[in-house]
């Protein structure tokens, strides 16, 4: 379970770091209008059932093995495990949930071509990206917390 949680979580990462590193780099070269309209079908098409499983399945076994952990404390990996399960559930799923997701719909209610819907592409821009940057690291340092959590059992 350890091991399927830390490459879960690194997979994850991965998908963030993309937006983090490239695409949203690319995007901004876009006229604000074309950035956003990308924008809004990338948002259209990221909950697929493989990317959904990806994040939240990893989201339940973390909770899971943070169950377990919690219910083993005198286990020399539960505090690792402890650790990476917060913060996947809080550094991916919670902000996913609470703070990604209704940026992205408010922009998926916009039109691009209107003042307000390039006017709010700024805006989302400098808010989202810079939590992505959070969702990128928080479950690449728990792959590793769980990495090093198997070196300890």
């Amino acid at each position: 379970m350890t091991t399927l949680c830390a490459v879960g979580a690194a997979t994850a990462a991965g998908a963030f770091f993309t937006f983090s590193t490239f695409t949203i780099g690319g995007l901004k070269r876009l006229p604000p209008a074309q950035g956003a309209a990308a924008m809004q079908a990338i948002n259209k098409q990221a909950p697929t059932p493989l990317f959904m499983l990806l994040l939240f399945g990893t989201g339940a076994a973390t909770l899971a093995l943070g169950i377990h952990a919690a219910l083993h404390l005198d286990d020399p990996a539960s505090k690792y495990q402890l650790m990476a399960a917060a913060l996947y559930i809080v550094g991916v799923v919670l902000l996913t949930i609470g703070y990604h997701v209704p940026r992205n719909d408010k922009l998926d209610s916009l039109d691009a071509n209107s003042a307000e819907g390039i006017a709010y592409w700024a805006t989302y821009l400098d808010e989202w990206v810079r939590m992505n940057h959070v969702r990128t690291i928080a479950p690449l340092v728990a792959a590793a917390v769980l990495t090093v959590s198997l070196q300890v059992q």
